[in-house]
């Protein structure tokens, strides 16, 4: 007799776990409650892994805060923007050339990004078979096993994006390897973009401020491109990335705690007459289970080293693998750190007070 009453525990257990497990379904579930699917999730949260901080999936932070709902008034250089590294390298978009052998770096493709809230993306441009190609590549050539899709479509699904929101700004960062006399120009001419085109004519000079963002809105200046070719600036009229700004280390070399020095290409990062700062955090080889852990408590303690080295000024733009991998705030909490900083001192933007244009904090948040 003692094996019903053995038998019937067990399956109060079960039923305890169960409903304890599911104690929240249908987009009911908070930051930090277990989950079995995006569904289970609260807007703005989806349903991951992280096994370096938890057990089994939890609901995490998977879009950014519209800084611009809170101040718009400001220029483009103070405000932070989330950035994807090798946003193309995804896991969502299909083979184009037979085979693939080369790393991933996000997990759904660039419209999914936008929509999530990036706002600038990192991408690697080639001369292939004819045309301008993305690959994830090596020694300045595409390879069949590192191509990854012609850039004019990816380039109108940001154009599409820019079109059905008039009042976001996108940035493109280009590992720029195109050959071609004005390869890059016809790219974006015939993906559409050149009507939103921000002028290298109009970028400041010598550390100054940027134009304001409801100014870029208004004249519909609101795609921002950089490259690393130094001669494209003046034979395609595309920002020589190094004019206007400073970058950390990328990589592996650029990952050690406490730590934060420029790249070879970049001024020091206390150069003050750049008036942008762009800080890289991922490794040279990126694995998505490293990216949980990544893009949480380190990735805050690299912007507050990042913050010292150059000249007490906060990063503008965070590049990450994986973005939205994280035990729990992630890369989104990093960024609304960073705008809270940069619009109005404080460690959260959701303490600035809306519609403000001071450096003014909301009392209740930071009581």
């Amino acid at each position: 007799m003692e094996h019903p009453r053995i038998l019937f525990s067990g399956s109060l257990i079960s039923f305890a776990v169960i409903t304890a497990t599911f104690a929240c379904s249908n987009g009911q579930c908070k930051l930090g409650d277990e989950c079995s699917s995006d569904a289970d999730c609260q807007t703005g949260l989806s349903c991951f892994s992280c096994s370096e901080a938890f057990d089994g999936l939890r609901c995490i932070r998977s879009t950014t805060t519209n800084q611009f709902e809170f101040m718009n008034s400001l220029p483009f250089n103070r405000y932070a923007y989330l950035t994807t590294h090798n946003y193309f390298a995804n896991e969502v978009e299909p083979l184009h050339t037979g085979i693939r052998l080369t790393f991933l770096n996000q997990e759904d493709n660039v419209t999914q990004q936008l929509n999530n809230g990036v706002r600038a993306l990192m991408l690697d441009t080639y001369d292939f078979k004819g045309d301008i190609w993305l690959c994830h590549s090596f020694g300045g050539r595409c390879h069949d096993y590192t191509a990854f899709w012609l850039a004019i479509d990816t380039l109108k699904e940001v154009e599409a994006f820019l079109s059905g929101n008039p009042s976001e700004i996108v940035t493109l960062f280009l590992e720029d390897y195109v050959e071609t006399p004005n390869g890059l120009s016809k790219v974006f001419k015939d993906a559409g973009l050149m009507k939103y085109w921000f002028p290298v004519s109009s970028m400041p000079q010598n550390g100054q401020d940027w134009p304001l963002v409801k100014d870029m809105v208004a004249s519909n200046q609101r795609f921002v491109v950089f490259t690393s070719a130094k001669s494209k600036q003046e034979s395609e009229g595309i920002a020589y990335q190094w004019n206007y700004m400073v970058e950390n280390h990328y990589g592996d070399v650029g990952e050690h705690p406490g730590e934060c020095s420029n790249r070879g290409e970049s001024a020091p990062l206390n150069d003050k007459t750049k008036s942008l700062v762009l800080i890289n955090h991922f490794h040279s080889i990126s694995f998505k289970v490293m990216a949980c852990e990544d893009n949480s408590a380190s990735l805050i303690s690299m912007l507050d080293t990042c913050y010292g080295r150059s000249g007490n000024r906060w990063a503008n733009f965070v590049a990450v693998d994986y973005y939205k991998r994280s035990d729990g705030g992630g890369v989104f909490q990093a960024v609304d750190k960073l705008n809270g900083q940069l619009l109005c001192g404080c460690d959260d933007v959701h303490s600035c007070v809306p519609g403000s244009s001071s450096a003014t904090c909301s009392a209740t948040k930071d009581q």
